[in-house]
């Protein structure tokens, strides 16, 4: 008899799961396509025209190997943010760094501390390597920073992931409030912070770029107002000591050759990321309007995301279902407070429309 793989002790005790179900997946359930594609907070407004020029042309080279160093975009990433190309960290995605974090801070078994609901790649990457995740429920749809801190200090973790402004909720807590949870954490523990929606966030919640603490990892992304999700690029702000341990692990070859042309080609574009921020906002605000209409509650966010409050997990669920019946894709938060949301993506003007459309309709099923 077979004894079967020789797994690893990690990976026998994992559970057969992914962090997603794509929006493609729902589609060959269902055996055809989605109408309308707002729940993975991708953005609909597309990618700057100078970086979709870039693009097209960087197609003729895809025959060479992309630079392993992506040297000409972390030299623009550094003068952007003002830092030094060695405090700057290049990789496939936020969720490729994040799981080259975790790997080099955390020994199988160590603790890591996040917020109960939170971005469910970090728990992916946790589990997959090993460590022991502690997770702290949040407070009134917010991240508890206090909480944080204290499940740090009691059971001494080693990294503490904070996503601000917050997927799946859309809240934010002030960069001050940030910088004081740093404190407030054991000598050894990592911040590491996920600024994927930076974006679209005040001023206020975003501290200003200091990579001279060694303890503090800030992440960025390409996927959301620069609409590069497909590119899977993402990048690290660190202390060059950080930078150089990631170096280490991390896949020499993971951005490829046409991500780093079009994320250094939209880096460029500032005025096309001004225009998408602009209309996020007039998006969030139809979808605040369209709550009141319909006599729902919603989560103010400072994200390309509005959580809808349908009151409670089992409603939630009923409209989730019901939308995607009509060819609707929005996400649900899996866990309190946000399982009692249907969260949804700011789409274009016809988008939205339909949407509300589609909305309007599924819950006047639910009445009956």
């Amino acid at each position: 008899m077979s004894p079967g793989l020789p797994l690893t002790d990690i990976v026998k005790k994992l559970p057969p799961s992914v962090p997603f179900v794509g929006p493609e997946a729902l589609e060959r359930r269902n055996g055809r396509p989605l109408q309308i594609r707002i729940g993975a907070n991708e953005s609909v407004f597309g990618v700057s025209p100078v970086a979709a020029a870039a693009i097209r042309e960087a197609t003729a080279d895809i025959w060479m190997y992309n630079d392993p160093e992506a040297h000409d975009l972390r030299a623009a990433l550094a003068a952007h943010h003002a830092v030094s190309a060695a405090e700057l960290h290049v990789g496939a995605g936020i969720d490729e760094i994040l799981g080259d974090l975790v790997r080099i801070f955390a020994n199988p078994g160590d603790v890591i501390v996040t917020s109960l609901g939170s971005y469910p790649t970090f728990n992916y990457h946790v589990s997959g390597y090993g460590a022991t995740l502690v997770e702290v429920p949040y407070v009134q749809d917010h991240t508890d920073l206090h909480g944080l801190a204290r499940a740090a200090q009691e059971h001494g973790a080693r990294i503490v992931y904070l996503a601000n402004p917050d997927n799946p909720m859309g809240t934010w807590r002030a960069a001050a409030d940030v910088l004081d949870l740093l404190e407030q954490l054991p000598d050894d523990c990592m911040l590491v912070l996920d600024e994927a929606y930076a974006d679209f966030a005040p001023a206020a919640a975003i501290p200003r770029m200091d990579t001279a603490q060694q303890r503090l990892v800030r992440t960025r992304t390409f996927s959301k107002a620069h609409g590069m999700a497909g590119a899977r690029v993402g990048y690290a702000v660190a202390h060059g000591e950080v930078v150089a341990t990631l170096n280490r692990v991390r896949n020499q070859f993971g951005v490829n050759r046409i991500g780093q042309v079009g994320a250094l080609a939209s880096l460029s574009d500032l005025p096309f990321i001004a225009h998408v921020v602009r209309q996020v906002e007039e998006g969030r605000q139809d979808y605040a309007a369209l709550a009141t209409q319909l006599g729902l509650a919603h989560v103010s966010s400072a994200t390309n995301f509005v959580n809808l409050d349908l009151g409670s997990s089992e409603r939630a669920r009923a409209t989730l279902e019901g939308l995607l019946e009509r060819d609707v894709f929005v996400r649900m938060p899996g866990k309190p407070p946000g399982d009692r949301c249907v969260r949804v993506t700011v789409g274009t003007p016809p988008q939205r429309a339909a949407f509300a459309d589609a909305l309007r309709d599924t819950m006047g099923g639910l009445s009956e």
